[in-house]
C-alpha cells in the first residue's frame, strides 16, 4: 500500500531529514513550511498521514487538529515538538491526534508511529473499497452443459492461484458473473472486486481513472485521487472489454502486471500493489494483435487462465435451469409469486437464438413476469420475438 506522509515544520533541516527517512522506508513525502501550506495540501488530498510541528511561524500547529475535526477521512495526525509539554499533548489526542512525539525525533519510533497509523490508512482504504465495489453478490454460474464445467473448472483453479485471467465470450454471455465466481471463491474473496468497463471510459481518462493521479496533473485536477488499480489492492480489478484500451494504456497495465507496481498521473512515486487482474474481451484478441491494435506481450500476460464463455445457443440444455434461477430471483425482487412456466413457453425459450446471450433471457424473464397474471408463465407473457420462435406442430 503506498502512503504519502506530509511534513508540517518550518525547520528545513527537520523536514529534509526526516523526509529522507521516510523515503528510504518506501514512503511518498511532502513537505510545507507553514500551517497555510499544510491546509492547501489537505484540501488537495495529497496526504495519508500528517507529521505536524507544535510551533510554526503563522500560527499553533494542534489548532489544525480543531479546523479538520469535521473533515471526512481526516489524515492520522502525529505532532511533533521540541517541548515536551504532557498537558498539550494529552489535550490533543484528546482532539483526535495519532501520536505525540518529541524532538530530537527518535527515527524507530517514528517509524513504529507511522506504521500505527497506516494500520488505520489502511482500514478506511478497505471500508471505503468495499463500499465503492461493483460486487454483485447473490449471482452464481448456472448451467449443468459440458462447456460450462469447463469453464467453472478452470475459473475454480484460477481462484485459487490468483493468476491472471482472460475470459472471452460474446456481449450478455456472462463473463462479469464468472470473474465474480473467481473472486468468490479464492483467498481474495474478503478483499475489493472492482471492476470497469473500458469501453465506456473516454480513452483521455481511462489511464487516470485506473492509476489515479496527483493535484496539479491536469487542468481540473484539484485534488489527489486514488485509481481503481490503487483501490482493487489485495483484491480483484475486473477490466471488461479490454479490446477497447488504447495502446499506451496497454503498455502501463504490461508494467503492472510484470513488476506489481504503477506511478500515478503527474506522481513520481512508484506504488507497489498486488491485485490479481480478470480481463474479458467478446473481440478476437489475436486478430487485433495482427493489426496493431492489441498488444502481443500484453495477451500473453493475460492468459495465463483463458476462459471462454459460450454463447447460450450453444448450451440450450441449460435453458431450464437458467429460467428457475431467474424466477426465483425476480420474485424476491418484484415480490411475485410465479413457480412454473408453461410446456409452450419453455419450447419457446428454447428454440430462439438469444443473439443478447443470458442478459437477454434474464430481461425475457422479468419481462414475462411482470405481465403473468397467475402462477404460470405462459407463451403469451413473452417478448413477441421469443414467442414467433416457439416450434410448430
Amino acid at each position: 500500500m503506498g502512503m504519502t506522509i506530509l511534513i508540517i515544520d518550518d525547520e528545513d533541516n527537520a523536514r529534509e531529514n526526516i523526509g529522507q527517512f521516510l523515503t528510504a522506508k518506501g514512503y511518498e513525502v511532502k513537505g510545507a513550511a507553514t500551517l497555510a501550506e499544510g491546509r492547501a495540501s489537505l484540501k488537495r488530498g495529497d496526504a495519508d498521514v500528517v507529521l505536524l510541528d507544535v510551533q510554526l511561524p503563522d500560527g499553533y500547529g494542534p489548532n489544525l487538529l480543531y479546523e479538520t475535526a469535521a473533515m471526512p477521512l481526516r489524515p492520522p495526525i502525529i505532532l511533533i515538538t521540541a517541548y515536551g509539554d504532557i498537558d498539550m499533548a494529552v489535550d490533543a489526542m484528546k482532539n483526535g491526534a495519532h501520536d505525540f512525539l518529541s524532538k530530537p525525533i527518535q527515527l524507530n519510533q517514528l517509524e513504529k508511529s507511522i506504521e500505527r497509523a497506516g494500520e488505520v490508512v489502511a482500514l478506511r482504504r478497505e471500508i471505503e473499497h468495499i463500499r465503492q465495489s461493483q460486487q454483485q453478490k447473490g449471482k452464481f454460474i448456472v448451467g449443468k452443459s459440458p462447456a460450462m464445467r469447463e469453464a467453472l473448472d478452470h475459473a475454480q483453479k484460477a481462484a485459487e492461484k490468483s493468476v491472471s485471467v482472460l475470459i472471452t465470450g460474446e456481449t450478455g454471455s456472462g463473463k462479469e458473473v464468472l470473474a465474480n465466481f473467481i473472486h468468490a471463491n479464492g483467498p481474495r474473496s474478503g478483499k475489493p472486486f472492482i471492476a470497469i468497463n473500458c469501453a465506456a471510459i473516454q480513452n483521455t481518462m481511462l489511464e487516470a481513472e485506473l492509476f489515479g493521479f496527483e493535484a496539479g496533473a491536469f487542468t481540473g485536477a484539484d485534488k489527489r485521487k486514488l485509481g481503481l488499480m490503487e483501490v482493487a489492492d489485495q483484491g480483484v480489478l475486473f477490466l471488461d472489454e479490454i479490446s477497447s484500451m488504447p495502446l499506451d494504456t496497454q503498455a502501463k497495465l504490461l508494467r503492472v502486471l510484470e513488476e506489481r507496481a504503477f506511478r500515478r498521473v503527474g506522481g513520481t512515486s512508484l506504488i507497489k500493489i498486488d491485485v490479481q487482474i480478470i480481463a474479458a474481451s467478446n473481440r478476437q484478441l489475436p486478430v487485433m494483435m495482427k493489426d496493431g491494435l492489441f498488444r502481443e506481450d500484453l495477451y500473453y500476460r493475460l492468459k495465463v487462465v483463458d476462459i471462454h464463455v459460450p454463447p447460450l445457443r450453444e448450451r440450450k440444455g441449460d435453458i431450464p435451469e437458467l429460467v428457475g434461477f431467474f424466477i426465483r430471483h425476480y420474485n424476491g425482487r418484484q415480490g411475485s409469486n410465479v413457480t412454473n412456466i408453461s410446456p409452450r413457453a419453455l419450447a419457446a425459450l428454447s428454440a430462439y437464438d438469444w443473439p443478447g446471450n443470458i442478459r437477454e433471457l434474464s430481461n425475457a424473464i422479468e419481462r414475462a413476469m411482470l405481465f403473468c397474471d397467475g402462477e404460470t408463465i405462459e407463451l403469451s407473457d413473452l417478448p413477441s420475438d421469443v414467442a414467433k420462435a416457439e416450434p410448430k406442430a
